[in-house]
């Protein structure tokens, strides 16, 4: 921004200079020419009068006979003065012949020069070598010249401490800003004496304090709901832990099941805590097969029970999304878990990449009867349901897919394909390992 600010105004005052600069150089020229021929025809206007007031004193002579040594006074060093008179001559073709007389610098070359009328037949000449105005011609315009430079010079001196001081203050808030963006609130605003700038100052200093209270107002809640969600999981594992005690194996195989199931659960909660309380720019690269693959593993089986399969169309092997692994399965959980309850037919899941966007698409569908009309509007809406559940899936799922700079969409409503697009992991971001493997996990959403 500074190099902005100083280009705009050095080149305001160049334009400005060469602006005022240029007439100025020609009118500063020209004044030393005229100022030269006023000075001139000021020293033939004394010699006119001179002749006039001789006229007057009855000494008159005739303009051929004028001695010139009278005037010698007044003719410049270097400068000519010349008598041009004409006397009649019957021999001539018109009648006169003409004569001159001169005093002062024989030169030869062009000339500034200034002529008067003496008389009827006589001219008064005053000449000067053009060379002797050209020095002051120059030195006016180099003067002029010189003052320009000095002017712009000092107007780039002024640009400069005019944009180092707006700069440096709109530095200091940028970063500052972005202090806050990577979550750091401890940073003091200061004013710095512009008044827009000390307003801007002011309003991120309030959106920084009310982000800070926001924040340690979730974390608390958080907190909060991850103990009581622990406290429910701890007695129902202890309840389940009792029931492996009973004389039927069937209800042991069960509650050995429910068991997992909890003790899954129980991950699942520490790690989406885990997830809320980290960085939100630690994702890492994604495998989308490894991902996908589990996923319908874990899967594979309600979709036996219920008659239905369940499969991968991989258009391109080696596609890796940039985000986090929990959060992405998750979000397709939620998408498969929804096709085995509402849908029908065989659940499709596609994967293809967008390369011109550099996006990767996993498209999940099935052949059932597909989302009514009156619902499609509203199906991302939390608590929104078509089948009388808690309706906060596919919310939470939309939520998970866009933390991590991706979209979830409802892309046909008969038969229903939901598509996910995330950012591919082109190799621009650093690799880094994930913290936690890909785990062969099925959590209930509703």
């Amino acid at each position: 921004m500074r190099r902005r600010i100083l280009k705009m105004m050095i080149a305001s005052l160049v334009a400005m200079g060469v602006m005022f600069g240029v007439p100025m150089t020609i009118i500063t020229w020209d004044w030393s020419s005229t100022s030269t021929h006023q000075d001139l025809a000021e020293r033939l206007k004394r010699m006119s009068e001179h002749v006039l007031a001789e006229e007057s004193a009855g000494r008159a002579v005739q303009p051929r006979d004028l001695d010139l040594d009278e005037f010698r006074l007044l003719v410049p060093p270097n400068g000519r003065l010349t008598l041009a008179y004409r006397i009649p001559d019957p021999d001539a073709p018109d009648g006169y012949r003409l004569g001159t007389r001169q005093i002062g610098l024989a030169f030869s070359g062009s000339a500034v020069s200034e002529s008067v009328t003496i008389g009827p037949n006589a001219d008064l000449t005053l000449a000067i070598p053009q060379e002797d105005v050209r020095p002051t011609q120059l030195l006016g315009v180099v003067t002029l010249l010189l003052a320009v430079v000095i002017a712009v010079l000092g107007g780039a001196l002024v640009a400069t401490l005019t944009a180092r001081r707006l700069s440096e203050p709109l530095s200091d808030v940028a970063r500052r800003a972005a202090a806050m963006a990577r979550g750091d609130f401890s940073s003091d605003w200061p004013t710095y004496g512009i008044d827009e700038l000390d307003r801007v100052s002011s309003a991120l200093a309030d959106a920084n304090e009310e982000i800070a209270l926001r924040l340690e107002r979730e974390g608390e809640i958080i907190g909060d709901v991850s103990h009581q969600l622990r406290s429910r999981l701890t007695a129902i594992h202890l309840r389940l832990d009792e029931l492996t005690l009973h004389d039927d194996p069937a209800v042991v195989s069960e509650a050995e099941a429910g068991m997992e199931q909890v003790q899954r659960l129980a991950s699942e909660l520490d790690e989406m805590i885990a997830a809320s309380r980290a960085d939100s720019k630690a994702r890492v690269s994604v495998d989308i097969a490894a991902v996908v693959e589990t996923l319908v593993g874990d899967f594979e089986p309600s979709f036996s029970a219920a008659g239905r399969s369940i499969r991968v169309e991989l258009d391109e092997p080696g596609l890796n999304a940039y985000g986090r692994p929990g959060r992405l399965r998750e979000a397709l959980s939620v998408l498969v878990d929804n096709s085995l309850v509402h849908g029908g037919g065989e659940c499709v899941i596609g994967v293809s990449a967008l390369p011109a966007a550099e996006m990767i698409r996993i498209a999940v569908s099935d052949g059932g009867s597909g989302v009514p009309d009156d619902l499609a509007p509203d199906i991302f809406r939390r608590g929104v349901s078509g089948g009388g559940r808690s309706g906060y899936g596919l919310s939470l799922a939309r939520a998970l897919v866009e933390a991590d700079g991706g979209r979830l969409a409802l892309v046909s409503r008969r038969p229903a394909v939901f598509t996910v697009v995330t950012p591919m992991c082109t190799g621009a971001e650093p690799p880094e390992e994930p913290d936690s493997q890909v785990r062969r996990v099925r959590v209930p959403h509703r």
